[in-house]
Formats: C-alpha cells, structure tokens, sequence
C-alpha cells in the first residue's frame, strides 16, 4: 500500500473540493477599485490594445465551510484554542478566505499578538516559524487602507497559513509580534520603514533602509513618483518624474 502524500503545505483536497471554495475570485469577494485602461496612458499612448479595459478588482471573500483538506483541522483547532482562553473566536477572527488553494485568517488587530502565539504554542497547531510580514496598500479600500500580512510556517506540521490585518491610513497601529517571533524584528521595521506601518511595542522601530530623515513612505501607492538623474555609458538620464510621459 503507498504511503498517504505529505501536506508539502498545500492543501491536497483543494481539486475535490473545488465547489466548497467561494473564496475564489471571479465575481465573488470585496470589490476595491475599477481598473479603467492599462499602464497608465489615456490619451493615446497605449499601443497594447488594453487601453479600453474595464474590470473590478476584488479582494477574495470569506469561504464557507468545508474549506477543504487539513484546512478545517487547524481551524477548528484554532477556534477551539481561542475559546478555551474565554476568547470568542469570531472577534479575533474577522473573516477566514481560501483563494488559490492558500488559507489566510483575517485577524483584528488588538488580538493578533494571541493569535499568533496560539498558533505558535498549541500543539495541534505549533506554526513555529513566521518568515517575515509584508505590507500591502490598497488607497481604494477605504477604513482599511492598510494591510499587514504575516505568513507563518508548522515546521512539525509541514503547513503554510497566513495572517493579515487591515488598519485604516489615518490610524496605522497595530501591535508587534516580536515577543512571539522574535525574527520578525527587522521585517516590522521594514514595513514600517516603507509603508508607514506603525507596530506599538517593537524594541527599535526606526528606519532599517531609508535615511532617518526621510519624508514619506516610498511603496505605498500615492507616493509621488521622482528620483535623481543616473549617468550610464556617458548619457544622463533624467530622474523619473522628469522622464516622456504617455498619458
């Protein structure tokens, strides 16, 4: 008899299952903004045949139960955990999505550091290992403008999840997890230092690649394009904001 296949991190039912997925995109999910042409040219410059374009962007919804595969385990293993620590799931929890055969809870802010350390501690669980958190900018989600994703990996497990948490721009706290993933230190300070993301409790939140003075943070979306002029093979070329533009 073979050997049942390891979960690798994926979801093995996710083909079976398909039908149990409403979080997949199409026209299903949250929409954020319409996307009206392509590249950013509208006055003629845009040769792609795309310039007519017109299609809503969405963020994957919430799913319905069965997720699918070992999914529900670590749901109900999470839920269970955070109602035994007189914590009711569904305030922690805002929405769980699977899109793309990936799991993602969506975790309200004040309760992530204990999201994340149950995940981390429980044994049914034991996600071990957070490589990093990302930020995200969506200006046309408004309230939540903000997002933080942390993807977490159960080394004993051998499963991959996400965490995210969306503030608004005008409020951009959310809490640190460094006490519980201490390698997490200089990711927070990245995406601080890039997104504005403000992690109450981080031992140093400085900046870790912009000059200390710095005005802006330069990957969020309304940042203004611009730059300096570079030198190459005896050509100056202008700064972007200084560049032809096509639209």
């Amino acid at each position: 008899m073979s050997e049942a296949p390891k979960a690798n991190g994926v979801n093995p039912d996710q083909d079976l299952n398909a039908e149990n997925l409403p979080g997949r995109r199409g026209d299903q999910g949250e929409p954020v903004r319409v996307q009206r042409g392509m590249f950013g040219a509208n006055n003629g410059g845009d040769t792609s045949g795309y310039g007519g374009l017109v299609r809503p962007v969405r963020l994957p919804g919430p799913a319905g139960r069965p997720y699918g595969g070992w999914f529900d385990e670590v749901a109900d293993e999470l839920e269970g955990a955070l109602e035994e620590q007189s914590l009711v799931p569904e305030n922690a929890i805002e929405k769980t999505v699977v899109d793309r055969g990936e799991l993602t809870f969506h975790i309200a802010r004040e309760h992530l550091p204990r999201v994340a350390r149950t995940l981390r501690d429980d044994p049914a669980l034991r996600f071990e290992l957070c490589t990093g958190v990302s930020g995200v900018h969506f200006p046309g989600d408004k309230g939540r403008e903000l997002h933080a994703v942390y993807h977490l990996r159960s080394i004993t497990h051998n499963r991959l999840i996400r965490l995210e948490v969306s503030v608004p721009d005008d409020d951009p706290h959310l809490p640190s997890i460094v006490d519980v993933y201490p390698t997490n230190d200089w990711h927070e300070r990245e995406t601080y230092d890039f997104f504005g993301l403000i992690f109450d409790g981080h031992p140093a939140l400085t900046r870790i690649m912009m000059p200390d003075d710095w005005q802006g943070f330069p990957q969020r979306k309304d940042y203004p394009l611009g730059g300096i002029p570079v030198e190459y093979k005896g050509a100056q070329i202008p700064a972007p904001d200084q560049r032809r533009s096509y639209s």
